[in-house]
Order: C-alpha cells, then sequence, then structure tokens
C-alpha cells in the first residue's frame, strides 16, 4: 500500500486538488530527463521536470501475483527534450522510469513516487512518439538458461566461444563510402576479401550520428573498385555520413559444420549437434538409415 506524505495527504483531504504527474528517465548510459503533463517547470528530488510536449500517460491497471502489467506515454519530438534521433539510436531502450504523483504549487515538500518501470517498445508517428511503459515484473517471462539445441548458443568470441576474433580479417576497420539505401552500405578501406565473408556478422558504428550502435550482416559482396557492399537485416533508422569509422565482424552461422571448418573450434562448441530431429523421432527402422548409436559428426 503506498503512502502519501503528510502534507501530500492533506492537501488531497480538501478535495480541491493541484496535482500532476512527472516522469524521471534515466538511460542505460546515465543521462536522466525530467519531465512533466504540467505546463510550467517542477524542481524537485534533485531533478528538473520540464513541461513536455503534450506529454501525458495511458490509465495503468495492476494486479497481486506476478503478473506484468503495464501501461503507454505519449508525446511530441522537442529538441530540448525527446529527439527522433536519440529515439532511433535506441538511446531510451530499457531506460528506467519514475513516475511521481505531485503537488506542482509546493512540488519539493508534495510528492511521492508513484511506481518504477522501464521503456519497452517504442514508436513513431509523424511529430510525436509512444513508448510502452513495462512492470519489471516481465523480466520474469524472459527465458533463461541454455536451449537445448544442434546449434550453438554462444556469441562468437566471447567467453564461451573463444574464437580469437584477432586474427587477420575477423574483426576489421573500413569507413562509410555510400549509402545507398536504409539497408544497404557501401564501406571502403577493407583488404581484398571473399563474397560473403561478413556474412551474418555485425556493423558497429565508431562516429557519427549512430556511434555505438550495432546492427547485424545479412549479406555482404565481393571488393569491387575498393567497395564492399553490405546489405543488412535491418534497416537503418538514421542515415550515417561517408567517412563515419565503421567496424566489421565476420559472422557464424551456428553450425557445428561452420565452426570446425570456419574457425576450428569445435571442441568449444556449445550446442548439441548429435541431437535427433523432429524428422528422426518421428521416422521407422529401414534399409535406409543406420541406427547403431555410432557418431553423426566428427
Amino acid at each position: 500500500m503506498k503512502r502519501l506524505p503528510q502534507a501530500l495527504a492533506a492537501h488531497v483531504a480538501t478535495g480541491e486538488t493541484t496535482l500532476c504527474r512527472a516522469w524521471r528517465v534515466t538511460c542505460r548510459d546515465g543521462f536522466r530527463l525530467g519531465l512533466t503533463e504540467h505546463d510550467q517547470r517542477l524542481v524537485f528530488d534533485g531533478t528538473v521536470f520540464e513541461p513536455g510536449t503534450g506529454f501525458a500517460a495511458t490509465e495503468a491497471s495492476s494486479a497481486s501475483g506476478l503478473a506484468a502489467p503495464g501501461a503507454e506515454v505519449r508525446g511530441g519530438f522537442s529538441s530540448e527534450a525527446i529527439t527522433e534521433a536519440d529515439l532511433a539510436a535506441g538511446r531510451y531502450d530499457g531506460a528506467r522510469v519514475e513516475l511521481f504523483l505531485v503537488n506542482w504549487q509546493a512540488p519539493e515538500d508534495q510528492h511521492v513516487l508513484v511506481t518504477v518501470q522501464e521503456i519497452g517498445e517504442v514508436s513513431r508517428a509523424g511529430p510525436g512518439f509512444s513508448a510502452e511503459l513495462r512492470s519489471f515484473a516481465h523480466r520474469l517471462q524472459q527465458p533463461e538458461g541454455r536451449i537445448y539445441n544442434r546449434r550453438c548458443d554462444a556469441d562468437l568470441g566471447d567467453a564461451r566461444c573463444r574464437v580469437n576474433m584477432a586474427v587477420a580479417n575477423r574483426r576489421v576497420s573500413a569507413v562509410v563510402a555510400q549509402v545507398l539505401a536504409a539497408d544497404h552500405v557501401a564501406v571502403s578501406g577493407l583488404p581484398d576479401l571473399a563474397e560473403g565473408h561478413f556474412r551474418l556478422g555485425h556493423l558497429r558504428f565508431d562516429a557519427g550520428l549512430l556511434a555505438g550502435r550495432r546492427v547485424a550482416i545479412e549479406e555482404s559482396g565481393a571488393a569491387e573498385g575498393g567497395l564492399v557492399m553490405l546489405r543488412l537485416w535491418l534497416p537503418l533508422e538514421a542515415r550515417p555520413a561517408a567517412g563515419d569509422a565503421v567496424t566489421l565482424t565476420v559472422g557464424c552461422d551456428k553450425s557445428f559444420a561452420t565452426c570446425r571448418e570456419k574457425f576450428g573450434n569445435q571442441l568449444n562448441f556449445r550446442g548439441f549437434p548429435h541431437m535427433p530431429g523432429s524428422d528422426f523421432a518421428y521416422s521407422y527402422v529401414s534399409g535406409d538409415s543406420t541406427h547403431d548409436g555410432g557418431v553423426l559428426y566428427r
């Protein structure tokens, strides 16, 4: 049960209130932003809460137990507050959101923290945006632990995989040469590499508008005229500039054959390549297959 401070409780008891809501957003990089639905700036709890551009929240529901209730907040883009570029770059993904109820006539003494949530899915339309506010209980619905699968569940080069990414051409630096489309980027400054060298790898922007952003590569072409064409899995939310520094890393399709033949890392393979598939489980014994318990992969 939420207990109101004595001064705020007395104000509510009058029946004629001057209440509003305020949100304090703390991003994962430490950036902090205060917003309020009131039309004037509020200062309390060491934070300045700026009036949002049409900033408002939907009704929220709550329930006992481990249910994960949610809500939504909507607003308009503002150069002083939330910008479209920041949302596109994912700056607010997973940010912590504290919701306060405050008496705007005496904010320093009459405010209370109502709930703490985090930002989930963010969508943009025209000059505005909407962001899903998730209860921390939603983390209990996320899968944890390893998955029993034929393919590897480690990330290439991590402590479980142990592939040495410092080996020549596994991680290389380049620069953006051209942006042909939101999902097609040409880079230059690479050595002469074969087609598909960076397939299923990653492109990380080290400078420019998208600095720090890491995107997945669907396919890479062969070097032609000093350029390598990259096709991305998802379109870029913002357009990088020619000359932006990037880092490219090779990819892995997580199969045992690739782990063995491309990286020589079969001893550290984190999948279960001998696991029978559903087709095997539903099949019957015939003279065309061998079911002697022998090794399927070597």
